[in-house]
């Protein structure tokens, strides 16, 4: 009886104990946690952004003043190799620029006439289409300078063109072959430039300034120009003009000739011979 007691016991005791192993197994653990481990824990994990490709900065390039060997001081515009087709007349060009054929006017100037459809030659025309011809030979290489607008109403080219470190436009006016014309803003960048050089072309008495008011802001005067100026009128036999051009040439023109009437003679001769040893040449036309 005794042994039963302490056998059922037994029992009882040794499930007590194991029911007590399971409940701390069980059980969740506490850990000891320092303050600075807390406190990591408690802050807020950063969110990692995606990375994002930076903007490339599209680069800002200075506003460039080009140097102005020309006329120092005055901003060029824009300036573009081109090179010589054709002379169309003294301030008509026909040029290659960047493989295409374009037609050129020269700004602000503003020559005689010997193409026009409905006009004739004018006096001094011929004289500047032969400079630009003679200047401006096929395949030779120049600028142009654009101003603000870069084309008239005929769809052509205004420009500045420069040749063998000239301004073309300048020459024909330095030469009395031009006149300042057609000045529309804001194409006027050497405006001021050119009226000085012809005002020293007009003091000179050359070209289009040697027979008296056939040039002016209006044009060209034919009927002025076909009208002797007091200074052709002649008496006697000495009838034979001669005249020194824009060239700096001597020629005498024989009252026959093409422009004897419109010539302003610097000397005049009673025979050919006479003005052959003062050394002129007899005219072409």
């Amino acid at each position: 009886m005794k042994i039963a007691r302490f056998f059922i016991l037994f029992i009882l005791l040794a499930g007590l104990i194991t029911a007590c192993s399971t409940t701390e197994e069980s059980a969740p653990k506490t850990v000891t946690e320092t303050p600075a481990e807390q406190a990591t824990e408690e802050r807020p994990q950063k969110q990692e952004a995606d990375p994002v490709e930076p903007e490339l900065e599209t680069p800002k390039e200075p506003v460039k003043t080009a140097e102005n060997e020309y006329y120092p001081g005055f901003p060029r515009g824009k300036v573009l190799p081109a090179t010589i087709i054709r002379v169309v007349d003294g301030d008509t060009v026909n040029i290659n620029l960047n493989g295409k054929e374009e037609t050129v006017r020269l700004l602000l100037v503003d020559t005689p006439e010997t193409v026009h459809p409905s006009k004739p030659v004018q006096p001094f025309g011929p004289e500047a289409s032969a400079l630009a011809k003679e200047t401006l030979t096929p395949g030779k290489q120049v600028e142009i300078e654009i101003d603000v607008s870069e084309r008239d109403k005929y769809g052509r080219l205004l420009c500045y063109l420069y040749v063998d470190g000239k301004m073309f436009n300048e020459l024909l006016l330095e030469k009395g072959l031009a006149r300042v014309a057609y000045i529309y803003a804001p194409n006027t960048r050497y405006v001021d430039q050119f009226y000085n050089v012809q005002k020293q072309a007009q003091a000179k008495e050359i070209g289009i300034w040697s027979i008296e008011n056939y040039a002016s802001d209006q044009g060209f005067e034919e009927e002025t120009a076909e009208t002797p100026s007091p200074g052709s009128i002649t008496t006697g036999e000495c009838t034979i003009k001669g005249n020194i051009n824009s060239r700096g040439e001597k020629i005498y023109h024989m009252p026959d000739q093409q422009f004897y009437d419109v010539t302003k003679p610097e000397e005049m001769f009673c025979t050919e011979e006479e003005a052959q040893k003062a050394g002129y040449r007899k005219s072409k036309r």
